[in-house]
């Protein structure tokens, strides 16, 4: 301890000066980011916050499956051509789906070997000569949600609406929620021999996002 009056020892280790960043900018090199490494940054820190799972897990590679779509948010006119067909379906009248074709400016695809016009032809392919079970499928298909696929390059109108969406599945890797759904269309042996052959053969309906009934048909 220091008595009063005396002056004190200078220190054997003298502190260092003040620190200034001014005077000792050698220390602290500005080096410009390059072009190459800024384009890295803009481009994978963004991608880091959207994407934050490793772009090489499984699910990150997963095949896209179409949309999903709703019967409750159908453009109008597509929602307009569906109830169309429904009101059909309700008065048990297979004659009745003539409203429905009359709001189309062409006829649907309803078959390759089909020929003619598309009430008679179905009749003609129902079970009963009445048409009860197209009316029964019809009523089936539209109750479920259709699948959303992309076709043409009118970016408004390019979207088809597909029924029942299971049309555009993988049959092979159906949900128990798809299964259920598929249970809900055809009896377990029809269900069974679709699994079998790997491709949907059964009956497939398609709506444009502008409103034309472009097909009803089954597939071979």
């Amino acid at each position: 301890m220091r008595q009063p009056g005396l002056a004190a020892k200078p220190s054997r280790y003298p502190l260092p000066p003040p620190f200034n960043r001014a005077r000792h900018v050698h220390l602290f090199p500005r080096r410009p980011v390059s072009g190459r490494l800024f384009a890295c940054l803009v481009v994978v820190v963004p991608a880091m916050l959207v994407h934050p799972a490793p772009w090489w897990q499984p699910t990150a590679l997963a095949a896209a499956q179409p949309a999903a779509a709703t019967n409750e948010t159908l453009p109008r006119s597509t929602a307009e051509m569906r109830d169309a067909i429904l009101s059909a379906v309700a008065s048990g009248k297979l004659a009745d789906l003539k409203s429905a074709l009359e709001l189309n400016e062409m006829r649907p695809d309803i078959g390759d070997d089909a020929n003619g016009e598309p009430v008679a032809f179905w009749t003609k392919a129902s079970k009963d000569g009445k048409g009860s079970d197209i009316l029964l499928a019809l009523g089936k298909m539209l109750a479920l949600k259709p699948a959303q696929v992309p076709l043409g390059r009118d970016i408004e109108n390019n979207a088809i609406y597909v029924w029942p969406y299971l049309a555009e599945r993988d049959l092979a890797q159906l949900s128990a929620t798809e299964e259920s759904d598929l249970a809900s269309l055809m009896d377990p042996s029809e269900a069974a021999a679709l699994k079998a052959g790997k491709r949907w053969t059964w009956w497939r309906l398609t709506i444009g996002a502008d409103g034309t009934w472009h097909a009803f048909r089954k597939e071979k």
